[in-house]
């Protein structure tokens, strides 16, 4: 049975004609998506019962589950790059999308098919809806995105393996539904504060909600406390932790404008790897891939040669990461959007270009621990443009700009100069034209900003953006 023939079969299982909710995938897009209204409600509730409503599709698949403040995306990118490479099928669930809404459910590197999208959101309509009629009320977006992700790899595509990242957190995330044979968690930082505790050790705890028994775990997480819990829960449920600095260790050995290399030191062996993403915190994320998949290749088989597996560290590319995406003038694309992020970046720009100037162009949602990211940023940026997200939760450039002042005397250049431009398009014809041939440009903060803004650098027309 071919693909589109299995997409025909999923819809309607008694054999009667029922009339399909949806008849575009516009209009299957624009119903997952005005379930935004019913917002972020950590809990497992709703998502257990679609999978129940469904036969536990989930429970027919090996996952990779991936958490973490940040790095998670580049993270997914290399396991994905690689174990495609060494000749394995692979799926990826990943959110943000910076491009268009498909993006986040992917198969061997390609999207999913429109029209597939199309019948797998009319069958779960029926089921959103008896849900919503309970006391249970609505699934969100978020809830039927990872439903429809699940019958995707389940019961079309089929993939060996599916590297699955968590949403926000890890305990009550519903991507939590899936019980997978490795768990890694990336690092531990404030973000969604909001949500999952405003301490590490909080936010380390809800991370580690993802650490099942019996499944190995694999991090490079730093802090003490945050180490601290990621081992009592690791002994809790009787499993294995590698550990960054303990089981494996990595060194960067060279960087440049092409890329960098870096020594790994496993338990099981080492090797030299090149990655073409840029930053150090990217030989983090390369090292615990590679950490990773030696866990899969010790206990489970999954063998990628030495030849495929360089190359597919070499050739992972993960879009908005340190992205340079114009050369004339020289535009850099970075997601950084809390201040882990926004060491990374600070850390990062000096080591890889050199310039005479750097003009930065900034765009920030209004939940976000702003006063931590200035600290980072500000003393190596000479030209700050403020500007606003096309999203309905921006902070307003104003704002914005409020809070830079309250910092910039501690923080900032004294010949720092400050633009307000609230249009994003303005913001960057001004950031492109203040930027000169031995300058360099910057655009940060919110994903929702860097997608319209590397949308319109590459002349990408048919671009959506959303988590």
């Amino acid at each position: 049975m071919n693909l589109d023939q299995k997409v025909k079969s999923m819809g309607d299982h008694s054999g009667a004609a029922v009339a399909a909710p949806f008849q575009t995938y516009e209009e299957a897009v624009d119903w997952i998506n005005g379930l935004v209204a019913f917002g972020i409600r950590p809990g497992m509730e709703r998502i257990q019962q679609l999978m129940q409503r469904l036969g536990h599709p989930e429970r027919r698949l090996k996952f990779i589950h991936v958490a973490g403040t940040n790095g998670k995306g580049s993270t997914c990118a290399f396991l994905t790059k690689t174990l495609l490479q060494g000749g394995f099928s692979v799926g990826t669930y990943t959110s943000p999308y910076i491009t268009k809404f498909t993006n986040r459910f992917q198969y061997n590197g390609e999207d999913i098919p429109e029209e597939t999208l199309l019948a797998l959101a009319n069958r779960l309509q029926p089921l959103v809806e008896e849900i919503a009629q309970s006391g249970l009320g609505s699934p969100t977006m978020f809830e039927v995105s990872t439903a429809l992700a699940i019958l995707y790899y389940a019961e079309v595509s089929y993939p060996d393996v599916v590297v699955w990242e968590t949403g926000l957190g890890g305990r009550l995330d519903v991507t939590n539904i899936v019980h997978p044979i490795v768990s890694v968690i990336t690092n531990i930082g404030m973000d969604h504060t909001d949500v999952l505790g405003d301490t590490i050790e909080e936010i380390a705890r809800e991370k580690a909600g993802i650490i099942k028994p019996g499944v190995p775990v694999v991090s490079t997480v730093t802090q003490p406390e945050a180490i601290a819990i990621l081992k009592e829960t690791v002994e809790r449920n009787r499993t294995t932790l590698y550990l960054a600095g303990e089981q494996f260790t990595y060194e960067r050995l060279r960087s440049d404008e092409e890329g960098q290399t870096f020594h790994f030191q496993g338990p099981f062996r080492s090797m030299d790897i090149n990655i073409s993403m840029q930053g150090e915190h990217q030989c983090a994320n390369a090292a615990l891939s590679m950490m990773t998949l030696e866990v899969l290749r010790q206990y489970m088989a999954f063998i990628v040669e030495d030849d495929d597996l360089r190359q597919g560290f070499k050739e992972t590319f993960w879009a908005g990461r340190l992205e340079l995406v114009q050369s004339s003038p020289r535009i850099v694309l970075d997601g950084a959007h809390n201040p882990e992020g926004a060491e990374a970046l600070a850390k990062s720009l000096p080591q890889i270009y050199k310039y005479r100037k750097l003009n930065l162009m900034m765009g920030m949602l209004a939940n976000k621990h702003h006063d931590s990211y200035l600290q980072h940023i500000l003393p190596i940026v000479d030209t700050l443009i403020l500007t606003e997200p096309d999203f309905r939760k921006k902070l307003d450039a104003k704002a914005l700009g409020d809070i830079v002042e309250q910092v910039r005397e501690q923080y900032a250049k004294r010949t720092l100069q400050i633009i307000i431009e609230p249009n994003w398009k303005n913001a960057l014809e001004e950031l492109k034209s203040r930027t000169e041939a031995e300058d360099l440009g910057v655009v940060s903060g919110t994903l929702y900003l860097i997608a319209d803004v590397r949308s319109s650098l590459l002349g990408l027309s048919d671009s959506e953006k959303g988590w």
